[in-house]
């Protein structure tokens, strides 16, 4: 028997050597090793040809038996069977862990055994962490005995058979393990998802865990078949959902994360070539960058974002943001200029949003948004009759949008010398429960500097300016509460106004102890 290596591993020479190896009592493992060794396959592969099976073949009966799985169902055809075995390769496809048993079970043979060290260190660690505790392999099946190569077909024989050929090939075509009312029932959940999280009836960690299954159980109908449309319309899904963890992520503090989600998210837009999905995502991926620090970054994103002309609100959002980080990088010019393209992106919409919920941009988000800018490019008095307004409309509106509009609010009211309106204003943000103090609200509590600089320059007293450390015990303002705008102020607080600010000072301890995720919020 010629031991060479061969790497095209032409199928006669495959088929011979499975016979021949067969015939000298090998089992299964031993031919699939031998197959790897000679023809270089990756080991997936090498258990196929140790069978005997063609890719289509394979692929039928990793269907059949993925379809009686209950909750964990496992569809295939040869082109991703071929991805499968390719892995990691860049034209390869990872398979789950629940392809990964399918097949185990289909040849007879232990998972671990369909893994060399290359799939190891690509797997993730909690994969290979389940895959120590998988039950026992199955029994190794005989190998089919060979069989006689079938003559092809001549004459009107050979017409009958290639139109048998197109009518199983047309089958497989137009079988889908996704139908309309499964997609549609996908779209209504993940568009509750997105409502959810601006409500305050769930925490958000309820509703991150809630979308990241959904994001699974969508990700594991990509890998199987459906019609062209239905991929896209999964790939537009799985992308919002990512969007939608992306931005849970930023607000737990975790920018890193989110960015992953973020990438991921925009790679289905592009598969999907969703202008809608890319808007959204680089919007997402915008807030990442801003409170992250990352600030010029951010409005290129933003600027990108905007350069789709998607409909729905998300030009009126993308204008917002970018406004947002002018007024922090201190350009008011290009913070008003922004905001004036958000009136005309708001003036040419046309549409409604895809998913709506976080991925709209309702009246009272965009004041908030433009209050903020208002404030910070020096206009508090425009800034507070627009929040105050706005917080007067009788309407449902997100508990984290209307939490930043009565810190704006209240750093107005700083800004013109009304402290008891600020500390009044801020007495519902600090009334949260733990789990609604996101990373963002913390954020605008402890940066804002606007309305430090105005009641400084406002404040008659020079000693409430740079008040020291000993008159702050003395006040009975702790340090941290120090940290804000009006601490240390006493020349003009009326007795009220004292006794909102020790609530304060006391409130914004507590609040600080725990953040939403049961962590302590940055200092």
């Amino acid at each position: 028997m010629d031991m060479a290596p061969n790497p095209t591993g032409a199928k006669r020479a495959r088929d011979q050597l499975r016979q021949e190896m067969t015939a000298a009592g090998c089992g299964l493992a031993q031919i699939s090793m031998e197959m790897r060794t000679r023809f270089r396959m990756r080991p997936r592969e090498a258990w196929r040809q140790a069978h005997g099976l063609t890719l289509q073949a394979a692929a039928d009966r990793i269907s059949e038996l993925g379809a009686a799985r209950r909750g964990a169902e496992v569809a295939a055809d040869a082109s991703l069977v071929a991805k499968w075995e390719k892995w990691p390769a860049l034209s390869g496809r990872k398979p789950s862990l629940h392809v990964l048993v399918v097949l185990a079970e289909l040849y007879g043979c232990d998972v671990a055994d369909l893994l060399d060290d290359e799939d190891r260190k690509a797997l993730p660690p909690a994969d290979l962490q389940l895959l120590e505790h998988q039950p026992p392999p199955a029994p190794v099946r005989p190998a089919p005995a060979p069989q006689t190569p079938t003559p092809e077909p001549e004459g009107i024989d050979l017409v009958e058979t290639a139109s048998g050929e197109s009518a199983a090939w047309a089958m497989w075509a137009e079988s889908t393990n996704v139908g309309d009312v499964a997609l549609e029932q996908l779209l209504a959940e993940t568009r509750a998802l997105a409502a959810a999280y601006l409500s305050s009836a769930e925490p958000p960690l309820a509703v991150f865990a809630k979308a990241r299954v959904m994001r699974n159980r969508i990700f594991a109908l990509l890998e199987g078949h459906q019609h062209p449309r239905q991929t896209t319309e999964l790939y537009v899904l799985a992308g919002y959902l990512c969007g939608l963890l992306a931005w849970i992520s930023s607000d737990m503090g975790e920018p890193h994360r989110a960015d992953t989600q973020g990438r991921t998210a925009w790679l289905c837009a592009e598969l999907a070539d969703h202008d809608g999905l890319r808007a959204w995502t680089l919007s997402t991926r915008m807030k990442v960058a801003l409170w992250d620090g990352r600030t010029q970054e951010a409005i290129t994103l933003a600027r990108r974002g905007s350069a789709y002309r998607s409909q729905g609100t998300v030009g009126v959002l993308l204008a917002l943001q970018e406004a947002d980080a002018w007024a922090r990088l201190g350009a008011p010019d290009n913070a008003q200029a922004a905001l004036a393209r958000a009136d005309e992106a708001r003036s040419a919409q046309h549409g409604s949003d895809d998913i709506g919920g976080l991925f709209a941009c309702d009246d009272f988000r965009r004041i908030n948004y433009a209050t903020g800018v208002q404030l910070r490019t020096g206009r508090a008095a425009t800034a507070l009759d627009a929040a105050a307004g706005a917080l007067t409309i009788p309407a449902r509106r997100a508990y984290g949008t209307e939490a930043q509009m009565r810190i704006t609010l209240a750093c107005a009211h700083m800004a013109l010398g009304h402290p008891e309106g600020a500390l009044e204003a801020l007495e519902p943000v600090l009334a949260l429960a733990p789990e609604q103090r996101l990373a963002p609200l913390s954020g605008r509590l402890r940066t804002d500097r606007t309305a430090r600089v105005s009641w400084a320059r406002t404040c008659p007293a020079s000693r409430c300016r740079s008040p020291s450390s000993r008159s702050r015990r003395r006040s009975g303002v702790s340090a941290r509460a120090s940290s804000l705008p009006w601490s240390g102020c006493r020349c003009t607080l009326p007795t009220r106004g004292r006794e909102l600010e020790y609530r304060f000072a006391n409130s914004w301890t507590t609040w600080r102890r725990s953040s939403c995720f049961g962590t302590a919020l940055p200092g």
